[in-house]
């Protein structure tokens, strides 16, 4: 992983709205305010400010969405087996960069 920085406001919005869509009656989640990207730069992956990468449990929330090239991206949000925010993760389908990055109404949810 790359060096923290601060998460973005694009990116603390987007956490923010997709932690609203879950049920959160049994625990709160915080939103670090560092995080760390994944991969290459542009590619818009973060971890949430933990270091318990190896412990994944599950996703919270996928969600997706068509990037300003037309290519279709798939957003999850994990958490880890001691119940807290891990990654904020996108998957575009041609593996390239995020064109523009989402804005939470143009969010699709199953």
């Amino acid at each position: 992983m790359s060096t923290k920085r601060p998460i973005r406001k694009e990116e603390k919005i987007l956490v923010e709205f997709l932690l609203s869509k879950i049920d959160q009656a049994d625990h709160t989640y915080t939103i670090p305010e560092e995080v760390e990207e994944y991969g290459a730069p542009g590619m818009g992956s973060i971890n949430l400010n933990n270091p318990n990468t190896d412990q994944y449990d599950s996703d919270l929330i996928q969600a997706e969405y068509t990037d300003a090239d037309k290519i279709p991206v798939v957003i999850s949000l994990t958490k880890d087996q001691n119940n807290q925010l891990l990654d904020l993760d996108f998957w575009k389908s041609d593996f390239s960069k995020l064109v523009a990055y989402p804005d939470p109404k143009d969010l699709m949810f199953e």
